[in-house]
């Protein structure tokens, strides 16, 4: 028989808010290039152009495997100038990485009204939700 697990409300909840809640103080960072294969693979020449900050409580409960980030803080200064792609969410560390994801303009992980980022300017993301899929 194959092998075919599937959470319940309550597991997605409970898998979804062990994740987030080791993000509270995190980092999230945003890179341009090509995202790496997983998040255990290491930065190679990526450029880190904004680095913020999730909240001391970064994320509300899960309803139905989805929660959502708290205020997340600004970059009030971005780090380089270039083509956002991806990004990396760290716990308060800034060294223990936990999930990957996508950037981009429309139907990515984070949406930017732009993903040209300029060195010095202000990097802020309005809304973030992090999905446990239940299949």
């Amino acid at each position: 028989m194959a092998l075919n697990p599937k959470l319940s409300n309550t597991g997605a909840n409970a898998s979804a808010d062990a994740v987030t809640v080791l993000l509270n103080n995190g980092y999230l960072r945003i890179y341009d290039g090509a995202q790496p294969t997983d998040a255990d693979t290491a930065i190679g020449a990526q450029v880190l152009l904004a680095e913020l900050r999730w909240n001391a409580t970064a994320f509300g409960a899960a309803v139905a495997g989805v929660a959502t980030a708290n205020a997340i803080t600004a970059d009030a200064s971005a780090n380089a100038t270039g083509t956002a792609t991806w990004f990396r969410a760290l716990q308060s560390n800034g060294t223990t990485v936990l999930f990957d994801g996508t950037v981009g303009t429309a139907t990515t992980d984070i949406v930017f009204n732009t993903v040209s980022f300029v060195s010095g300017a202000n990097v802020s993301v309005t809304a973030f939700t992090y999905t446990q899929s239940k299949t």
